[in-house]
């Protein structure tokens, strides 16, 4: 083909200002300045375009069918060829739907790898008796679920109240919280602290924060000084700013008593629905975070662990007063955006105090961290979303607490947040406007143009 326009004869050359054309009847053919480049052109009657643009007509009879083989035998690497066809590429998509599949194969693998290597000693199997402490929507709804995890398994949820003991042993089901929801057949509740506690292998904190010294105080003497304690609950004590880790060991009287810390993205009716989700389990002994791993994990629960107790328990305390805040904002109809802003700046003065005493910056943006934000920000089975949303309207905190069956601990939590913050020296304007508007200090409107008013600084 080249050797072909080679022997063309050359143009003759007109002057203008535009590019030159030589028409013919038959022949059309562009040409072009030598320093500007030859644009691409399609010619209809041919059914593939070379630059220079030559149509077939311009080809003799005699030496078409030569310049078709040579076509097919061999294409010039420095010839420029589009293909004039409609039918698309489909190699580059096969391409793509390859490598995921690869990748995919290469997780599978992984994951099977990972099981044969560490199929050991499955704790669930040697576990016989687990006591829940508290008959709340969360400690129900892990009571109910450990249950499911094992039928031989004895569950005894251990509470205060006489006629719910009475209700949930005769309807099977805690009437107060989950009217329609049926509990296994292995829970069973008590409000003997000695029975429930006799023999068991796990037990499950499940007592709002605020009670939590004297409750624990109160069965102290039936408590095995080896028995694992896994704390559902979230918070800090008020006066003490105590985090679990620090309230169960003294109130107790055992420092060494064995704890776990479970956090994460877990709405309890969800949990009683039997809907996916993640969570993770914190311990400084490794060996015991595993175990609760093995004891938790199922289909429906994927259970992390980790080493960070600190991080994982004080993201679970300041969540609920960020909640607090991002109801207002959903109260107040102050938008999308609003609500965007105001998380991300509370994710980040979470961040800081959290770090400044002592947590991984990795556990914040986690399960336990952010996972737990998203869920108690923007979802309205949050109590503590729900408690912001009626601020946000205008309602009275007396009037929202004295209607709720449930505790709020963000509402609590607050001002012990804000002492923590003073105490490590961390700047924290959105929480600590939540705490002045909890203290009736403060209106809502008042709080967003305050914050709105502070200094433009740099992003840390």
């Amino acid at each position: 083909m080249a050797a072909l326009l080679l022997e063309l004869p050359p143009p003759p050359f007109f002057i203008c200002n535009h590019h030159q054309f030589l028409s013919s009847s038959k022949t059309t053919l562009h040409y072009f300045p030598s320093k500007i480049p030859p644009p691409l052109t399609f010619t209809p009657t041919t059914t593939r375009c070379f630059l220079p643009t030559v149509t077939s007509s311009s080809i003799p009879e005699e030496e078409e069918e030569e310049e078709e083989e040579e076509e097919e035998e061999e294409e010039e690497p420095h010839s420029i060829a589009v293909a004039c066809t409609n039918a698309p590429d489909e190699r580059p998509q096969q391409d793509r739907r390859k490598v995921v599949q690869i990748a995919w194969e290469k997780l599978v693998r992984w994951s099977r790898s990972w099981r044969s290597k560490n199929n050991k000693t499955d704790h669930l199997e040697r576990t016989n008796k687990v006591v829940v402490l508290g008959g709340g929507s969360f400690g129900t709804a892990m009571a109910a679920h450990v249950a499911y995890r094992k039928s031989n398994l004895e569950v005894q949820i251990l509470l205060r109240d006489p006629l719910l003991c009475q209700s949930i042993n005769e309807k099977h089901c805690n009437c107060k919280y989950f009217p329609e929801h049926k509990l296994p057949d292995n829970v069973i509740a008590t409000t003997n602290a000695k029975a429930a506690l006799l023999g068991a292998d796990y037990c499950f904190h499940a007592v709002p924060v605020q009670f939590s010294s004297s409750f624990l105080e109160g069965i102290a003497e039936y408590v095995d000084p080896g028995l694992p304690f896994i704390s559902l609950s979230k918070g800090l004590e008020l006066n003490t700013l105590r985090m679990m880790s620090q309230i169960i060991p003294q109130a107790l009287g055992n420092p060494y008593q064995p704890f776990v810390s479970l956090s994460g993205p877990s709405f309890a009716l969800e949990l009683m629905n039997k809907l996916p989700t993640a969570m993770v389990v914190a311990s400084k002994d490794k060996k015991l975070a595993h175990a609760t791993q093995q004891l938790l994990a199922s289909s429906i629960l994927r259970i992390s662990t980790s080493r960070d107790v600190t991080g994982v328990e004080i993201a679970g305390a300041l969540k609920n007063v960020l909640a607090i805040a991002a109801g207002i904002v959903e109260g107040m109809n102050l938008g999308n955006n609003s609500m965007a802003a105001l998380v991300a700046q509370g994710c980040t003065e979470i961040r800081w105090l959290a770090t400044k005493m002592g947590a991984k910056p990795a556990t914040i943006t986690g399960l336990s961290g952010t996972g737990d934000i998203m869920l108690t920000c923007f979802v309205n089975l949050s109590r503590n979303r729900t408690v912001g949303v009626r601020l946000g309207s205008g309602e009275k905190l007396d009037d929202i607490l004295s209607s709720m069956n449930q505790v709020a601990e963000g509402v609590s939590t607050a001002g012990a947040v804000i002492a923590l913050a003073q105490k490590y020296n961390v700047k924290m304007p959105v929480l600590t406007a939540v705490a002045r508007i909890i203290d009736n200090e403060l209106t809502p409107k008042k709080a967003v143009l305050e914050l709105m008013s502070l200094p433009q600084v740099e992003e840390v």
